[in-house]
This record gives structure tokens, sequence and C-alpha cells, in this order.
């Protein structure tokens, strides 16, 4: 499996999926998950709300309406929209997002800094917990992952992160 560390917007990625970094509910209001819902279309957020609750350390897939991705995996990092998060639930939601790719056969997948923007993680910690995650799935069922945010610290914190996983 190879990790890729790309400053790009999550949803401009052509892979077979992205992660939101979801709430339990599975409503898309703020942050990556309402930026998915405006350009990729409702249906995404309804889908995902039909599949709720969603616990954290669990995951679920939907369609990706209009985005370049064929499907967005939800792998909520809090319970509540807009709740303070911690490192340990992104990696579990990390690690489910990762279970449920390779339970669907999902070759490639991006990954935002999840739980940095309304969960308040910090950029270092999410790294971490992503990569930890990441490094635990060296089977290579997947063929890329992508580690992608628009935001210079969390890519910088990604590549920290890849780097000490690589050496």
């Amino acid at each position: 499996m190879k990790i890729v560390v790309e400053k790009k917007s999550l949803l401009e990625m052509k892979v077979d999926a992205i992660v939101n970094p979801a709430n339990s509910s599975g409503r898309m209001g703020g942050g990556v998950a309402g930026m998915i819902k405006k350009l990729g279309g409702a249906q995404i957020e309804k889908e995902a709300m039909a599949q709720a609750p969603i616990a954290v350390g669990e995951a679920v897939m939907t369609s990706a309406g209009s985005l370049p991705c064929k499907f967005v995996i939800h792998a909520p990092t809090m319970e509540k929209p807009s709740e303070k998060t911690t490192s340990e639930k992104v990696f579990r939601a990390a690690t489910a997002a990762i279970e449920l790719a390779k339970k669907k056969g999902i070759k490639t997948m991006a990954i935002p800094g999840m739980g940095t923007g309304v969960g308040r993680v910090a950029p270092q910690e999410a790294a971490k917990a992503i990569v930890d995650a990441v490094r635990n799935f060296s089977d290579h069922l997947l063929d890329v992952i992508y580690l992608v945010d628009v935001n210079d610290a969390i890519i910088n914190a990604f590549k920290e992160e890849a780097g000490k996983a690589a050496g």
C-alpha cells in the first residue's frame, strides 16, 4: 500500500472513496461534511442519516453524488455535530474507514485531517492518529491512501508522521 500526502481539496479527489469525518447522526452541517454535501448533493446526507446512528469506531458508505469519487465513507469522530473530539476518536474513525474500505473492495481512498476543524484536535495529534491507523493496515489490500488537506499545518504534520511510518 502506498501513502501519498498532497495539499489538495478532498472534494477534487478522483478516487474510489473519500472519508467524511462525520458525527453519529450522519448530519452534514459544517466543515468537511458541509462541503461534501454542498458540492456532492443532499442525497449523500440522506443516505448517511438513513444508516444512523453510527457509533464512533464504525463507518458507513454512501454514494458520492456529483463528486468525482465513487463513494463517501462516513466515519464519525464525534457523537454530536460540532462537538470537541480527541485523537483517540480520530484513530478509531480512521481505522473504521479503512476497515470498511477493505471490506467493500476499495483500492484508492482519500482521508482529510479528521478532527482538526470543528473537532479541534491539533494537526500533529490528528496526523499521528490517522497515520497510525493506516500503518495498522500494511497488508496491501488498498493500493493507495491519499492523506489530503488544504491546510499547510495538517499537510506538514501528515508528511512528518508518514515519514516516521516509512522510516
